[in-house]
């Protein structure tokens, strides 16, 4: 045992023979424990360890907009997450509707274009073919046609008009016509821009 220690407990010790002979002191004693327990609870009642009541108060009604904040920050993701979701089922419906599948745009395309010349009046000659990827997309891609044709002018304005009001989102690129031989004929070159989907065929 160190000096310190052996000096408290014989002052422990002291302490207890004189409470032994000394009701009173006893009595004394536990009175000032009860008094001071009192202190300790009455000072935790007025002044809690979080604060006081206002402090309290304060702190609640600080929580208590976080929770408005937060609750108004998940509104927001969840809306932002439908406008997403709907966007991208509208981006899909648009691919699906007006992108051909390239397995069959060319053969699809060119059915069409010969049918609205007959209709307009217009004879299709030869057709060739050109594509370019779209940039940023391994799978979407731009496929121009460029057609030769013979007609009139009034067959060019409404075969052109046919061609402009196609379901199928064609699109005129270029359109150039020269006069033949041939009295009110016109030699009439067409490229047609179409986009597709699909993987490319390996080479």
């Amino acid at each position: 045992m160190t000096a310190a220690r052996v000096e408290f407990a014989s002052r422990l010790q002291r302490l207890r023979e004189r409470l032994a002979k000394d009701p009173r002191l006893t009595t004394r004693v536990v009175l000032g424990l009860l008094v001071a327990s009192n202190l300790v609870a009455a000072a935790a009642f007025l002044r809690p360890w979080g604060g006081s009541p206002q402090d309290l108060q304060r702190q609640l009604a600080q929580m208590r907009q976080e929770v408005r904040q937060r609750e108004a920050t998940v509104k927001r993701l969840r809306t932002l997450v439908a406008t997403v979701e709907k966007t991208r089922g509208d981006a899909d419906q648009f691919l699906e509707k007006y992108f051909l599948d390239r397995q069959v745009a060319y053969s699809t395309v060119l059915g069409e274009l010969n049918a609205l010349a007959d209709k307009s009046g217009v004879k299709a000659k030869d057709h060739s073919l050109s594509e370019e990827p779209i940039e940023g997309s391994d799978t979407l891609s731009m496929m121009s046609i460029t057609g030769n044709y013979e007609g009139s002018y009034a067959d060019l304005v409404e075969f052109a008009n046919a061609i402009d009001r196609s379901p199928r989102f064609l699109t005129i690129d270029r359109l150039q016509a020269a006069p033949l031989q041939s009295q009110g004929s016109l030699n009439i070159s067409l490229r047609i821009n179409v986009f597709v989907r699909g993987e490319a065929q390996p080479q």
